[in-house]
């Protein structure tokens, strides 16, 4: 039997019901979140200059609203209801900003089925200190089909310091 860490199973249309719910958990750390900005384009200098985000409302760096949005997705796509999903649409409500090395917790809880395989989430995202960072709600179209998958390895990912 393989681990389960290593394993993505979903959770089709029909094994769904209303009230279901599921976590994903991450911390956001100094590469992850330059790597976000490599990849996103953001360059806002509060997520990356520690003395221009000195001087800002937060008084030190901010994740990018965006990362704890793609842990939403991430979520959707690994856990509930996972490998086939399909992301349709999502509302967020950023409630507080995310400092580097705060771990977040996204809780999916299903809302109702919809026809053609629809499936409507409250996404609630909240902090190491249980303090609620985004809120939203999420569209999908659920898998039909089970499936089990060996979760994929992906590179190494270094960073350059570019100064």
């Amino acid at each position: 039997m393989s681990d389960p860490l290593e394993t993505l199973e979903n959770i089709t249309y029909n094994e769904l019901d209303e009230g279901d719910s599921a976590t994903f958990t991450r911390t956001l750390s100094e590469d992850e979140l330059v790597l976000f900005a490599a990849v996103s384009g953001d360059v806002n200098p509060v997520h990356l200059d520690s003395a221009f985000a000195a001087e800002s409302m937060f008084k030190e760096r901010i994740a990018h609203g965006m990362w704890s949005g793609s842990l939403i997705s991430a979520a959707l796509a690994t856990v509930m209801p996972g490998p086939g999903t399909i992301y349709l649409e999502q509302s967020l409500t950023f409630k507080r900003p995310v400092r580097l090395d705060d771990t977040l917790t996204v809780s999916l809880t299903v809302v109702r089925k919809e026809p053609k395989n629809r499936v409507v989430l409250q996404c609630d995202v909240r902090n190491q200190n249980n303090q609620v960072v985004v809120t939203g709600e999420a569209k999908v179209i659920a898998p039909t089909e089970k499936v089990s998958l060996k979760k994929p390895r992906l590179p190494k990912i270094t960073i350059e310091d570019q100064s």
